[in-house]
């Protein structure tokens, strides 16, 4: 069965879904099979791998293709269809075998308050009953699918029932972050918004009703694998002096206020296996990520990760093109090291 983890924060700005798009290539280049879940309405990271840029390209796309993209997969629950949900034939990528996306749909913002209704009812009127366990449903159809070993879920920035149901009924999740004010202020929010979320989970799994259901809840745990800050300069190699403070204080953040929250609702996995991770014990930071600059343009365009960006793709010459195909392998090392990361914890993990 796959593992699903969902790359998550209600600060909007903090490449989560450039993250999700260069994560799952490199997984997949490591002989992975990934499913890439757009669950975010504004579908940036479905029109990163389609390469669309405008509302033309989508709407040729959802015309052509009306069953391939999370909202339609999920229309047989939320809107009474007399037919069970099924797989998704997701989207091959083009240029990496074993990388599949499953499309997303500014529609599936129409669920947000039916499944909202969901959550907090359907506990006890069985008309919902199937709601809160489908989207679990469907991702595990379409991972089974496409014999997926991972499902990333790229989630929206709120905090949303949608995004409380997906987070909720995952295995794992990280945390992007940029260094600065906002990004503090989230994980502050978070420690005190995600016990909360952990106490609806459990009530909803000792619910009989939601046991019985067509899709049943999942009984699932989501564990914190750790943060991915991104967004700096660098100088020398390392960030610069101010983005230095900031990525101190969310360190401090998650060590002191994140992890001691999640910790005491078992969203965390146990202290040894952080720490069998060469770097990441006490403050949880898988990987620093240096801003792309005029590379993640180069990116978009040729709608591969920045580390695959070709010598041709870059489209420079001498010393230019020399930096760029340093900062070309710098990106590789940090996706490849993140992504062992991911798999390591993720391997016969244990949980609190």
């Amino acid at each position: 069965m796959a593992n699903h983890v969902a790359l998550f924060n209600h600060k909007g700005g903090v490449s989560k879904t450039t993250t999700s798009f260069n994560l799952g290539w490199m997984l997949a280049s490591q002989g992975h099979r990934v499913v890439l879940v757009d669950a975010d309405p504004q579908c940036n990271l479905s029109g990163l791998v389609l390469g669309f840029r405008g509302e033309r390209e989508f709407e040729d796309f959802y015309a052509r293709e009306t069953k391939r993209h999370i909202r339609a997969g999920l229309a047989p629950a939320f809107e009474s269809q007399p037919r069970a949900i099924e797989a998704v034939d997701c989207v091959p990528v083009e240029g990496r075998d074993g990388l599949f996306l499953l499309p997303g749909h500014i529609g599936l913002s129409e669920y947000e308050v039916t499944l909202g209704i969901a959550q907090e009812l359907s506990a006890t009127l069985q008309a919902l009953q199937n709601l809160p366990g489908s989207i679990s449903y469907l991702l595990e159809r379409t991972a089974e699918h496409h014999r997926a070993d991972i499902v990333l879920i790229d989630l929206n920035p709120s905090l949303s029932s949608i995004n409380q149901n997906m987070l909720m009924s995952s295995d794992f999740f990280l945390v992007p972050a940029s260094p600065d004010y906002f990004s503090l202020m989230a994980l502050e929010s978070l420690a005190k918004v995600l016990p909360r979320w952990h106490a609806w989970s459990t009530r909803a799994k000792a619910s009989p009703i939601l046991a019985d259901a067509a899709y049943p809840y999942p009984k699932k745990t989501p564990r914190l694998l750790g943060t991915v800050i991104q967004k700096f300069r660098p100088r020398r190699g390392a960030p610069t002096m101010g983005f230095q403070a900031w990525i101190d204080k969310i360190s401090e953040k998650v060590q002191n206020r994140l992890y001691p929250a999640l910790r005491q609702c078992g969203m965390t996995l146990e202290p040894e296996k952080y720490q069998s991770v060469e770097g990441l014990w006490p403050n949880l930071c898988l990987s620093q990520i240096a801003d792309f600059n005029t590379m993640i343009a180069k990116s978009q365009d040729a709608k591969t990760p920045v580390f695959a960006l070709t010598d041709d793709q870059l489209g420079n010459v001498g010393t230019v093109l020399s930096a760029e195909q340093h900062k070309r392998e710098e990106f590789r090392e940090n996706f490849d090291d993140l992504a062992n990361k991911i798999i390591e914890l993720t391997s016969d993990a244990c949980c609190s």
